[in-house]
């Protein structure tokens, strides 16, 4: 991550400047049509949340999944409308089952899990400006209306008054930071060391921590809540795409086989079933090349998806070649207008890398680039 100045709500790092140069020197629109020229790969930007960017010293969850803010967001999809061609994800797959070229400058918009700013701040200015999306969400959050268990986790290490933070399964025990900025950091290593745990294990280690200090999360607090069933008919039925991001937005490949497979079908069926349609699309839940595997691969496939994303960054030179594993771009609060347009127009230079954590032995390390 790079870091933000908050004086002048610019990135600093070489990607943010260099981002910023471009733009500011309108090479940008000259390097974009001599790059269509010779390369015509599908570009998926992949967004969480779209809200006012709070004040970290009073906001109770998860920062990282603020991707950029209103104004900001409306701003980059004017761009995406004027100068690229964004286009729905079942036309992309409608392109490739007749085997048809996808046109130059092709972008997807995507969205995963389901918080209700997609409803109350993206959806009104993408309707209002004629971009086509994609949200993905998890159903089982849209059934319950309860916190997403990542942020929530985020959300008790940020408030609880436990003295340390004791958790086995990672190897961690610590006191507890006073400041709010060591604790973020806690969390954010926390969640990035959950990974490498079974999914089940990642749960129970959530639930203990609700009990331990008396935080359960049966609650729908205001800042990290879910969409609704009726918030979803009313996007789908403006022309909108939803798709599946899971059940219980867990990391399929850490799942057993019939628990992961219940997660794919399961997710399917509600969708259809609440809204009427029939789901094509799938995007597997959590970040990094350890979130699916070949056999989450072949039950998405199994299920009558078409298509499915990951969260690994990147382009897509050939879709067809990778269809149940297309890279995205991420979006993150801290990209300015010209690092956003430079990612864009220059995605393996200006966006961010993900790092590998697959072995020869994991079979995640043959389907994820």
């Amino acid at each position: 991550m790079v870091t933000q100045r908050e004086a002048t709500d610019r990135a600093s790092g070489i990607r943010g400047h260099l981002g910023e140069l471009c733009y500011s020197s309108g090479l940008l629109h000259s390097l974009q049509r001599m790059r269509a020229w010779w390369q015509r790969d599908l570009r998926i930007l992949a967004y969480h949340r779209i809200t006012p960017l709070p004040d970290p010293a009073t906001f109770d969850f998860d920062l990282e999944l603020i991707s950029t803010s209103p104004d900001r967001f409306r701003d980059q999809m004017r761009l995406l409308k004027q100068r690229f061609r964004p286009m729905r994800l079942t036309d992309v797959a409608a392109a490739l089952d007749a085997g048809e070229a996808l046109p130059p400058d092709a972008v997807v918009v995507t969205f995963d899990d389901g918080y209700d700013d997609n409803y109350r701040i993206a959806y009104p200015i993408l309707r209002e400006l004629g971009v086509p999306a994609t949200f993905f969400v998890s159903t089982g959050h849209i059934d319950s209306g309860r916190p997403f268990a990542y942020d929530w986790l985020v959300h008790m290490i940020l408030l609880t008054g436990a003295p340390g933070l004791v958790l086995p399964e990672l190897g961690i025990d610590q006191p507890m930071p006073a400041d709010r900025d060591g604790r973020r950091k806690l969390a954010g290593r926390v969640l990035l060391e959950m990974k490498s745990i079974s999914a089940i294990a990642q749960s129970d280690l959530i639930t203990r921590l609700e009990r331990e200090w008396r935080m359960p999360s049966d609650v729908t607090p205001v800042d990290c809540r879910p969409m609704t069933w009726a918030q979803l008919r009313e996007m789908h039925d403006a022309g909108f795409e939803i798709g599946s991001h899971g059940v219980h937005h867990r990391m399929l490949a850490k799942l057993p086989q019939q628990d992961m497979e219940d997660e794919v079908r399961d997710s399917k069926v509600s969708l259809e079933c609440e809204l009427g349609i029939t789901t094509a699309l799938m995007s597997y839940p959590v970040g990094g090349d350890r979130a699916f595997d070949e056999r989450v691969i072949e039950a998405t496939r199994a299920c009558g998806f078409q298509l499915a994303c990951c969260y690994v960054c990147g382009t897509n030179p050939q879709p067809a070649d990778n269809r149940y594993a297309l890279q995205r771009l991420p979006v993150e609060r801290n990209m300015g207008p010209g690092w956003f347009a430079a990612m864009l127009t220059l995605p393996s230079l200006m966006s961010y890398p993900t790092t590998s954590r697959a072995t020869a032995s994991d079979p995640v390390a043959t389907c994820s680039r």
